[in-house]
């Protein structure tokens, strides 16, 4: 018998490493889909960054930082090229993950081919919709959900590319119609991903953030399905109220879309680093996501600050030398206890 006791001890003990704590495990078991994070090649070629990103007790999801845009897939016409996202794809899968395959149809990321081609009309439309067939056949039953169009809105809610700074090729030659073409073109080659229209600066209450309102009611008119918005959220530290994130979260839930903040980060600069609040913010932006039904995930954009994209500052959870930050224990605290403590229950033995 005592050997049974000392037996069942030293499983207690164990337990923990087997059932994998982190920010994922905690995500899943308290309503979440996924925790998330973006995935890069410069990731991939880090070893020691690489063994954190396979970690899926911290990671459900990833996003390509870029190796699955425009200009990688499809260099030259009719010419695509998979191999930097089927990298990212194949870690992802092989390590039980889900992929936020990203983008499809974007301002930015373009070939020279597609800025220069001087194409009309019909021929622009045909190009976005070959484009779009051909990537998303590709990773067909492999991305859990896409972000068909990205970024198509500016401040004022007036389409991109209605004026001339940072215009839109898309709108300038398509107009709005490009839009449900292609959510509709998307919806047709993975009927089973999730098609989203993703962007920055709507994650409260504002102009932007109506007009998007208006963007998913404009392509469900059509008949077209969108199941998603994804909110960026690339906040600075001292980040918005609860209040107002959940406000616009169920602003597009009452479309009848799902949400999910697609690229958090929550900057501060790297000379005077407040990483107390940047720890309260991480922690209330996911909380916002937490009270809202629909809401299915949270995905950071680069999980440590030797790979971040913002310069000067460290956003991220993980340091440059790839150690927890106080905003790594402030989220898993917020998205729910510790697996193995609540699993064990051990005021029971």
């Amino acid at each position: 018998m005592g050997f049974l006791f000392a037996a069942l001890a030293v499983l207690l003990a164990t337990s923990s490493p087997v059932l994998g704590d982190g920010l994922n495990t905690r995500a899943q078991r308290n309503g979440l889909k996924y925790f998330g994070t973006e995935v890069s090649t410069a990731v991939l070629n880090d070893a020691a960054a690489n063994a954190i990103a396979k970690r899926n007790e911290d990671f459900g999801s990833y996003t390509a930082e870029y190796e699955m845009k425009f200009a990688y897939t499809e260099p030259s016409r009719n010419s695509f090229s998979y191999s930097l996202g089927d990298r990212i794809v194949n870690q992802a899968l092989s390590n039980g993950m889900v992929m936020r395959c990203h983008n499809l149809v974007w301002y930015q990321s373009l070939p020279t081919w597609i800025t220069s081609g001087n194409f009309d009309n019909a021929t622009l439309i045909s190009i976005m919709v070959n484009h779009i067939t051909n990537v998303v056949t590709h990773y067909k039953g492999k991305c859990y959900a896409w972000d068909v169009v990205n970024e198509a809105i500016y401040a004022d809610g007036t389409y991109r590319g209605q004026t001339s700074a940072s215009a839109s090729i898309w709108y300038k030659t398509i107009g709005p119609a490009y839009i449900p073409i292609a959510f509709a073109a998307a919806a047709a080659a993975d009927p089973a991903a999730k098609m989203y229209y993703n962007d920055y600066s709507i994650e409260t209450p504002s102009t932007k953030a109506n007009a998007v309102v208006n963007l998913v009611k404009m392509v469900q008119s059509y008949g077209v399905r969108i199941d998603g918005v994804g909110l960026q959220a690339h906040f600075s530290a001292g980040a918005p109220s609860q209040a107002h994130l959940v406000a616009a979260l169920k602003a597009y839930t009452d479309l009848g879309v799902e949400v999910a903040y697609t690229e958090l980060d929550i900057s501060t600069p790297s000379s005077v680093p407040d990483f107390a609040q940047q720890a309260t913010d991480y922690a209330t932006v996911v909380g916002a996501c937490q009270q809202v039904s629909r809401c299915v995930g949270v995905t950071v954009w680069g999980f440590t600050d030797k790979y971040t994209w913002i310069v000067g500052s460290l956003p991220d959870l993980w340091n440059t030398t790839l150690g927890k930050k106080p905003a790594y224990y402030s989220t898993l605290a917020q998205l729910g206890p510790d697996p193995a403590v609540d699993d064990c229950n051990c005021a029971e033995f």
